[in-house]
Protein backbone atom coordinates (compact mmCIF):
# COMPACT_ATOMS: atom_id res chain seq x y z
CA UNK A 1 0.00 0.00 0.00
CA UNK A 2 1.28 3.45 -0.85
CA UNK A 3 2.17 5.62 2.07
CA UNK A 4 0.35 8.96 1.91
CA UNK A 5 3.26 10.68 3.67
CA UNK A 6 5.60 9.69 0.82
CA UNK A 7 3.31 11.47 -1.65
CA UNK A 8 3.33 14.64 0.41
CA UNK A 9 7.00 14.70 1.47
CA UNK A 10 7.49 18.24 0.11
CA UNK A 11 4.79 19.55 2.46
CA UNK A 12 5.62 20.84 5.90
CA UNK A 13 5.60 18.31 8.76
CA UNK A 14 2.51 19.90 10.30
CA UNK A 15 0.56 19.29 7.10
CA UNK A 16 1.52 15.60 7.22
CA UNK A 17 0.17 15.28 10.73
CA UNK A 18 -3.11 16.73 9.46
CA UNK A 19 -3.27 14.22 6.58
CA UNK A 20 -2.75 11.26 8.87
CA UNK A 21 -5.23 12.65 11.40
CA UNK A 22 -7.96 12.48 8.73
CA UNK A 23 -8.02 8.73 9.16
CA UNK A 24 -6.33 7.85 5.88
CA UNK A 25 -4.99 4.34 6.18
CA UNK A 26 -1.51 3.32 5.25
CA UNK A 27 0.57 6.00 6.93
CA UNK A 28 2.68 3.39 8.69
CA UNK A 29 2.03 0.30 6.56
CA UNK A 30 5.33 0.72 4.67
CA UNK A 31 8.67 1.99 5.85
CA UNK A 32 9.42 5.55 4.88
CA UNK A 33 11.43 5.79 1.68
CA UNK A 34 14.88 7.33 1.74
CA UNK A 35 14.72 11.05 2.48
CA UNK A 36 14.79 13.31 -0.54
CA UNK A 37 18.06 15.12 -1.08
CA UNK A 38 17.69 18.66 -2.38
CA UNK A 39 19.70 19.44 -5.52
CA UNK A 40 21.91 22.49 -5.04
CA UNK A 41 20.86 25.29 -7.38
CA UNK A 42 24.42 25.51 -8.74
CA UNK A 43 24.01 21.95 -10.08
CA UNK A 44 20.86 22.80 -12.02
CA UNK A 45 21.27 23.91 -15.63
CA UNK A 46 20.60 27.63 -16.14
CA UNK A 47 17.21 28.50 -17.53
CA UNK A 48 17.67 30.80 -20.50
CA UNK A 49 15.20 33.62 -20.76
CA UNK A 50 13.74 34.60 -24.08
CA UNK A 51 15.52 37.54 -25.65
CA UNK A 52 13.94 40.95 -25.16
CA UNK A 53 14.11 43.13 -28.27
CA UNK A 54 14.70 46.86 -28.45
CA UNK A 55 14.61 49.02 -31.58
CA UNK A 56 14.14 47.41 -34.98
CA UNK A 57 14.08 43.63 -35.28
CA UNK A 58 17.51 42.21 -36.07
CA UNK A 59 17.61 41.25 -39.73
CA UNK A 60 18.87 37.77 -40.55
CA UNK A 61 22.36 37.62 -41.96
CA UNK A 62 25.97 36.93 -41.13
CA UNK A 63 27.14 37.60 -37.61
CA UNK A 64 30.74 38.67 -36.95
CA UNK A 65 32.81 37.66 -33.96
CA UNK A 66 33.09 40.68 -31.66
CA UNK A 67 36.76 39.85 -30.96
CA UNK A 68 37.54 40.08 -34.69
CA UNK A 69 35.88 43.48 -34.99
CA UNK A 70 37.72 44.82 -31.93
CA UNK A 71 41.12 43.53 -33.19
CA UNK A 72 40.83 45.33 -36.54
CA UNK A 73 38.36 48.21 -36.08
CA UNK A 74 39.44 50.14 -39.19
CA UNK A 75 38.40 47.20 -41.36
CA UNK A 76 34.78 47.54 -40.16
CA UNK A 77 34.56 51.35 -39.94
CA UNK A 78 31.21 52.66 -41.26
CA UNK A 79 29.92 49.15 -42.01
CA UNK A 80 26.62 47.61 -40.91
CA UNK A 81 27.46 44.63 -38.70
CA UNK A 82 25.84 42.19 -36.27
CA UNK A 83 27.76 40.97 -33.23
CA UNK A 84 27.04 39.22 -29.96
CA UNK A 85 28.73 39.90 -26.63
CA UNK A 86 28.57 40.35 -22.89
CA UNK A 87 27.05 43.62 -21.63
CA UNK A 88 29.87 44.80 -19.42
CA UNK A 89 28.18 48.04 -18.37
CA UNK A 90 25.17 50.19 -19.24
CA UNK A 91 24.00 53.72 -18.56
CA UNK A 92 22.63 53.63 -15.02
CA UNK A 93 20.58 56.80 -15.49
CA UNK A 94 18.48 56.19 -18.62
CA UNK A 95 19.84 53.18 -20.50
CA UNK A 96 21.02 55.39 -23.37
CA UNK A 97 24.20 53.35 -23.98
CA UNK A 98 25.81 50.06 -23.09
CA UNK A 99 29.23 48.53 -23.52
CA UNK A 100 29.70 45.07 -25.02
CA UNK A 101 32.83 42.94 -24.79
CA UNK A 102 33.82 39.28 -24.89
CA UNK A 103 33.53 39.12 -21.08
CA UNK A 104 33.21 41.16 -17.88
CA UNK A 105 36.95 41.92 -17.49
CA UNK A 106 37.41 45.71 -17.93
CA UNK A 107 40.92 45.10 -19.29
CA UNK A 108 39.45 43.37 -22.37
CA UNK A 109 38.61 45.57 -25.34
CA UNK A 110 35.02 46.67 -25.58
CA UNK A 111 32.68 48.62 -27.78
CA UNK A 112 30.20 51.29 -26.70
CA UNK A 113 26.72 50.80 -28.14
CA UNK A 114 24.48 53.80 -28.61
CA UNK A 115 21.06 53.76 -30.22
CA UNK A 116 20.25 55.30 -33.57
CA UNK A 117 18.70 58.76 -33.18
CA UNK A 118 18.15 57.91 -29.47
CA UNK A 119 15.08 56.13 -30.78
CA UNK A 120 15.18 53.50 -28.01
CA UNK A 121 17.02 52.69 -24.81
CA UNK A 122 17.83 49.47 -22.93
CA UNK A 123 17.05 48.73 -19.27
CA UNK A 124 19.42 50.43 -16.83
CA UNK A 125 20.19 47.03 -15.25
CA UNK A 126 21.35 45.46 -18.54
CA UNK A 127 24.92 44.89 -17.30
CA UNK A 128 25.58 41.17 -17.06
CA UNK A 129 23.24 40.29 -19.93
CA UNK A 130 24.16 38.81 -23.28
CA UNK A 131 23.40 41.01 -26.27
CA UNK A 132 23.05 40.66 -30.00
CA UNK A 133 23.50 44.06 -31.61
CA UNK A 134 22.99 45.18 -35.19
CA UNK A 135 24.09 48.58 -36.39
CA UNK A 136 26.86 50.70 -37.92
CA UNK A 137 30.37 50.41 -36.51
CA UNK A 138 32.59 53.46 -36.05
CA UNK A 139 35.80 54.73 -34.49
CA UNK A 140 36.07 58.15 -32.84
CA UNK A 141 37.87 60.19 -30.21
CA UNK A 142 35.75 61.45 -27.33
CA UNK A 143 36.66 64.76 -25.69
CA UNK A 144 37.60 64.73 -21.99
CA UNK A 145 34.24 66.24 -20.96
CA UNK A 146 32.30 63.45 -22.68
CA UNK A 147 34.58 60.81 -21.14
CA UNK A 148 33.94 62.28 -17.66
CA UNK A 149 30.18 62.31 -18.31
CA UNK A 150 30.14 58.67 -19.44
CA UNK A 151 32.27 57.64 -16.46
CA UNK A 152 29.72 59.29 -14.14
CA UNK A 153 27.10 56.95 -15.66
CA UNK A 154 29.20 53.82 -15.19
CA UNK A 155 31.37 53.91 -18.32
CA UNK A 156 34.94 52.63 -18.24
CA UNK A 157 37.91 53.99 -20.16
CA UNK A 158 41.00 52.03 -19.11
CA UNK A 159 43.22 53.60 -21.83
CA UNK A 160 42.51 57.33 -21.72
CA UNK A 161 44.73 59.76 -23.58
CA UNK A 162 46.96 62.16 -21.60
CA UNK A 163 44.47 65.03 -22.08
CA UNK A 164 41.57 62.96 -20.66
CA UNK A 165 40.07 62.19 -24.06
CA UNK A 166 39.63 58.58 -25.14
CA UNK A 167 39.55 56.64 -28.39
CA UNK A 168 36.30 54.81 -28.65
CA UNK A 169 34.93 51.98 -30.73
CA UNK A 170 31.22 52.55 -31.17
CA UNK A 171 28.31 50.67 -32.62
CA UNK A 172 25.25 52.79 -33.39
CA UNK A 173 22.55 50.16 -33.02
CA UNK A 174 19.34 49.89 -34.96
CA UNK A 175 18.30 46.79 -33.02
CA UNK A 176 19.29 44.97 -29.84
CA UNK A 177 18.32 41.64 -28.29
CA UNK A 178 19.11 41.08 -24.60
CA UNK A 179 18.88 37.93 -22.47
CA UNK A 180 20.37 36.55 -19.27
Amino acid sequence: MLCVSSLFRPLAASALVGVCALGLSGCKSQPDPAPLTPVPSAALPPVAQAAKSFGAPIAPGPELQLADVLKDPERYRDQAITVEGHVRSACTRRGCWMEVAEGADPAQPGCRVTFKDYGFFVPTDSAGSRAKVQGTFGVSTLPAERVAHLESEGGQFPHKNADGSANELRLVATGVELWR
